[in-house]
């Protein structure tokens, strides 16, 4: 989640570590977005602490346009569906996170966060979230009823297909297996990385 830039601004080393986590502001209520600090990042709530990640770089952001832009054509084709990007912000269980894209199944759209799980969420790798915490968020997804979690790596030009039954690595020149819950979304590797030469 982002807001605008908050007047309390803390250097810090590049040694440190993210997420970073912030104490959580007064008033503050993780299911009302109104109460959440207005920073220049990314924000989550995650078992009870309020993370931060800094913006993303180019390529996680050329990774994430190219991701959504293959899932806005798929959507147009399947109006039963939703597509939201730009850290769509979920509450699931306690927590409360935001995804790179996801996709919902279609319902009247409300202002705040979704309160029900998404069929997809794309997370792509940046600089500072590497494929193993996106792994550990992809379980995460998991247990909240996500059936399936694309976990895209642009450094390497692969994706991770996670489900409850296992971890699929998938790399250029190959194409997405449909999932039964998304009918015909089975790109091609290469279209998720348009933007993103290889190294």
């Amino acid at each position: 989640m982002e807001g605008a830039r908050s007047d309390d601004v803390i250097h810090v080393p590049a040694s440190v570590r993210f997420p970073v986590e912030l104490v959580p502001p007064e008033g503050f209520d993780p299911a009302r977005l109104e109460t959440w600090p207005r920073v220049e990042g990314r924000l989550e709530w995650v078992g009870g602490r309020l993370l931060y990640m800094p913006p993303c770089g180019e390529m996680q952001q050329a990774t994430v346009a190219d991701v959504v832009g293959v899932l806005i054509p798929w959507q147009r084709a399947h109006p039963e569906f939703s597509v939201g990007t730009n850290e769509a912000g979920m509450r699931l269980g306690d927590d409360s996170r935001g995804a790179d894209a996801g996709v919902w199944r279609q319902r009247p759209q409300r202002w705040g966060f979704r309160l029900e799980p998404p069929v997809l969420a794309v997370e792509v790798a940046g600089q500072d979230e590497g494929a193993d915490a996106l792994l550990e968020k992809a379980r995460w997804y998991l247990a909240q009823a996500v059936p399936v979690v694309w976990v895209v790596l642009p450094g390497e030009r692969e994706v991770i297909v996670v489900t409850a039954s296992g971890e699929r690595r998938q790399a250029v020149g190959e194409r997405l297996a449909a999932h039964p819950e998304l009918p015909g979304l089975q790109p091609e590797v290469a279209d998720l990385f348009r933007q993103v030469s290889a190294s």
